[in-house]
């Protein structure tokens, strides 16, 4: 289940990467808002926990359309995200 160890890892890179690039942006802009990048990290957390344990379960019928639509949400709630960041 290679696919599966693979899609867990870009949910860590992709989610993780979101959080470091908030943090830089607190970090270089200090005198900004910090609720608003705190909130996008904890966003990037509930998402994370979401699509991990989405793609635990094991009870669903179709596996593979399962997955795909996870892989899914994590490109349209990544670029949320990414655009979110961005703003900041």
């Amino acid at each position: 289940m290679a696919s599966i160890r693979d899609l867990k890892q870009d949910i860590n890179y992709v989610l993780g990467d979101i959080i470091e690039a908030a943090l830089i942006s607190q970090a270089v802009n200090p005198k900004s808002d910090a609720a608003a990048s705190e909130k996008i990290i904890d966003d990037s957390i509930a998402t994370f926990d979401d699509l991990i344990a989405r793609v635990n379960d094991k009870k669903v019928e179709k596996r593979a359309a399962h997955l795909q639509a996870v892989r899914a949400d994590l490109e349209t709630k990544g670029s949320s995200l990414i655009e979110r960041v961005n703003e900041l």
